[in-house]
């Protein structure tokens, strides 16, 4: 309880702070860590393809911040994006990535 100036006691009630999956993250992901450019927005990727998961926070469809510098296999396309299977721990996951958010590490021939 606070006292206000005029001997009214009153109640400060604090709102509960967001804890949503950008949280505490808007300083690491604020800034494009590298500068995109047209052939690199349109570059396309076959499957088999490995590519890492390097976020852009300017477009959408980023994908979870935990999943930043995976590596994994494209296996499929769905509408312009790539289907990405990375290894969780023991578990394999599919993501669904756009373009945007990849960097190519091994070609397949």
């Amino acid at each position: 309880m606070e006292a206000a100036g005029n001997g009214i006691a009153r109640t400060v009630i604090w709102m509960r702070r967001s804890l949503g999956k950008m949280s505490k993250r808007s300083r690491a992901l604020g800034h494009a860590a590298r500068k995109l450019t047209v052939p690199g927005l349109i570059s396309g990727y076959s499957l088999g393809d490995r590519v890492a998961i390097d976020s852009q926070s300017k477009y959408s469809g980023m994908p979870h911040p935990r999943y930043r510098g995976r590596t994994g296999t494209i296996t499929e396309t769905r509408g312009k994006a790539y289907v990405v299977r990375i290894r969780d721990g023991n578990m394999m996951k599919n993501l669904v990535v756009p373009p945007v958010h990849l960097r190519l590490v091994g070609k397949v021939e």
